[in-house]
């Protein structure tokens, strides 16, 4: 068969297989259903946002859970439903996008921001939200070593307006890289999202394939679920893209769906690491040992011949946490002679990080 052929064939079985499809929208991570999972979790977040409203005074928040969890996806929904039923205000920003405290309220204030000081951004900020405003910073642990003391977390809960901030993070370490007197300003209330159980993820699949689909199989749902929470940490992303691959190309067995989508989001999610986090899963992708120690070595001597500066060793093993957080590694504790230390092992194929590493320096 020539090119061209094959085209025409292939065209021809994906027409079939998408006529499943009624809403592909359901397929897209940043999809928010009409009613979401509810969680503990999440009544403890709304109890603080009511109490918030009433009384005027504001109980920061840091939520903390590992990727595919539902953080940024129930603070989205509650950015939307929350406003229509109370006088609240509620605006999100990324941190990964919007990585310094210059940065994130440039985003949140209208006009140009070329040549303002940080505190002419925040007085314009005053001005524009005046009522009651929830602010929602995502990815926190993602903000620019640059902006080392996080001046916006302290700006706002020492501000005399009222401000509730809420923090999410993928690393439970992230309270800890706040200075001293920003974390006694704030005062944040930790709330563990934990991680999805295989009746939820099941109920979640659910929920897509009602939306999305004209037909489904309840057995599939349930072997994706169990295939999710055992190797994948519960990423609820990772069931939703076997659930399409599965949908679109029913040729394929459910495992092979379920591999092929699991490699998909580890590429996106080392693809997206900062440099020093790439550099370390290099590191200890390609070190002999698998202990912290020669690993950090290497990692410092890869930074040097990148014009990088490295961590500290306790700033890499801070990011060691949030990689670990992040489903990619797994820090296993050993004894060597009297101490004791980690072994730092790969979750996913040791050959996305080098071939990634490779392509990003060279």
């Amino acid at each position: 068969m020539d090119i061209a052929g094959y085209l025409e064939s292939q065209k021809e079985q994906l027409g079939k297989s998408t006529k499943q499809v009624k809403d592909f929208s359901v397929f897209d991570f940043n999809h928010v259903p009409d009613e979401p999972l509810i969680r503990e979790e999440c009544k403890e977040l709304i109890k603080e946002m009511l109490q918030f409203e009433i009384s005027g005074i504001a109980n920061h928040v840091s939520i903390i859970g590992s990727r595919g969890s539902g953080k940024t996806l129930m603070l989205k929904y509650l950015q939307g439903v929350i406003p229509t039923q109370t006088d609240l205000e509620i605006v999100y920003v990324n941190c990964r996008h919007h990585n310094t405290s210059f940065k994130i309220f440039s985003h949140l204030v209208d006009g140009p921001t070329a040549g303002a000081s940080l505190v002419e951004l925040y007085e314009r900020f005053l001005a524009k939200y005046q009522k009651k405003t929830v602010v929602v910073l995502d990815e926190i642990d993602l903000m620019s070593p640059k902006d080392k003391h996080r001046e916006v977390l302290y700006t706002l809960s020492r501000s005399e307006q009222p401000y509730m901030v809420v923090m999410l993070s993928n690393s439970p370490h992230v309270l800890k890289q706040l200075d001293a007197a920003t974390r006694s300003s704030l005062q944040p209330i930790p709330l563990h999202f934990k991680n999805y159980n295989a009746e939820q993820i099941q109920e979640i699949l659910h929920d897509r394939a009602q939306n999305g689909l004209r037909s489904w199989n309840r057995a599939t749902l349930a072997e994706i679920s169990a295939l999710t929470t055992r190797f994948t940490n519960s990423d609820a992303r990772v069931a939703i893209k076997t659930l399409k691959y599965v949908t679109i190309e029913p040729q394929e067995d459910i495992r092979s769906c379920f591999e092929r989508a699991r490699r998909d989001i580890v590429v996106d999610m080392v693809n997206d690491l900062s440099d020093g986090n790439l550099m370390i899963l290099w590191a200890a992708a390609t070190s002999k040992s698998d202990l912290a120690k020669p690993i950090y070595k290497r990692y410092c001597r890869f930074s040097l011949s990148q014009r990088e500066k490295p961590f500290s060793y306790v700033h890499f093993y801070s990011n060691l946490s949030y990689l670990q957080s992040s489903g990619l590694v797994a820090l296993i504790s050993t004894k060597v002679d009297r101490a004791y230390t980690n072994r730092v092992l790969l979750t996913f194929d040791k050959a996305i990080a080098v071939s990634l590493c490779e392509l990003r320096f060279g």
